[in-house]
């Protein structure tokens, strides 16, 4: 093993690339040889962003001042919805399946053979069924968020070790007791993991919605600035859901490490 390696990294050292790299977009815009119009430099970026959160609505032309904390709780209470309901279905069904032989000849066909198909591919579906509402928006993002989740439940209920099942039913348990006690525990590092890519495509997903099904949040706005050339929103606009996408699944990690004290989660 190297040295070091069973050691944390230092707390700033996923700052150096990113800091690095931001450096040389400036350096290079400034320069000229990056053109302002297609890639705006990360200073004016950075002003953007500020007068995007704390400008003052209604003053001069931009209609994006002061817009962006509404922007992102849009997106979020879309996100943690859509996910919460994938949550609700897929890690039930997850362990039904790789638990019960009937329910996974059953039900699992047609989850693999829906799992290929986009999300972009579901939004007409979406659009026609529930309209240009809220409610297509939470379909698309729980749809792409259900699949990572489920495949995932469905993986860690299979590899419950066959010992733990005998030695629980020769003491008694019942097969509600060995879901709840002894799939469902097993299944538990599997189901984060499957969490954690969810809540990325939920992400994802809310971007893709909101450009059509929806007119509001951070996909309507990266669209709308696209539209009238204003790159330097565009760009504000993608740091906003990464970074909104990192916290999240840094909050999601914290919750792993708290349920799963008996286990090492998450990445180093």
């Amino acid at each position: 093993m190297p040295a070091g390696a069973g050691s944390a990294p230092p707390p700033l050292l996923g700052l150096a690339l990113p800091a690095t790299l931001v450096a040389v977009w400036e350096g290079l815009a400034r320069a000229g040889v990056v053109p302002q119009g297609i890639l705006p430099a990360p200073s004016l970026v950075a002003t953007t962003w500020w007068d995007w959160a704390f400008g003052a609505r209604g003053m001069g032309l931009n209609p994006y001042l002061g817009t962006w904390r509404e922007t992102v709780l849009f997106s979020a209470r879309r996100v943690f919805t859509g996910f919460a309901a994938a949550i609700a279905i897929g890690v039930p069904l997850g362990v039904m399946i790789g638990w019960n032989r009937l329910v996974a000849g059953t039900v699992d066909p047609l989850i693999q053979s829906l799992r290929p198909i986009p999300i972009t591919a579901w939004q007409p579906f979406a659009i026609a069924v529930f309209g240009i509402r809220d409610a297509g928006a939470v379909f698309l993002i729980g749809l792409g968020a259900f699949f990572p989740i489920v495949v995932n439940t469905t993986a860690g209920a299979r590899d419950t070790p066959r010992n733990l099942i005998r030695a629980a039913r020769m003491m008694g348990a019942t097969e509600r007791q060995l879901l709840l006690r002894v799939v469902l525990p097993n299944a538990l590092p599997s189901i984060f993991t499957g969490t954690r890519l969810g809540l990325g495509i939920a992400w994802t997903a809310v971007i893709v919605a909101e450009i059509v099904a929806v007119k509001s949040g951070l996909g309507y706005v990266l669209w709308d600035a696209y539209y009238v050339g204003r790159m330097d929103v565009v760009i504000a606009d993608m740091v906003s859901i990464g970074l909104a996408g990192f916290l999240s699944d840094r909050v999601l990690i914290a919750i792993g490490y708290r349920v799963l004290h008996w286990k090492q989660f998450g990445a180093r």
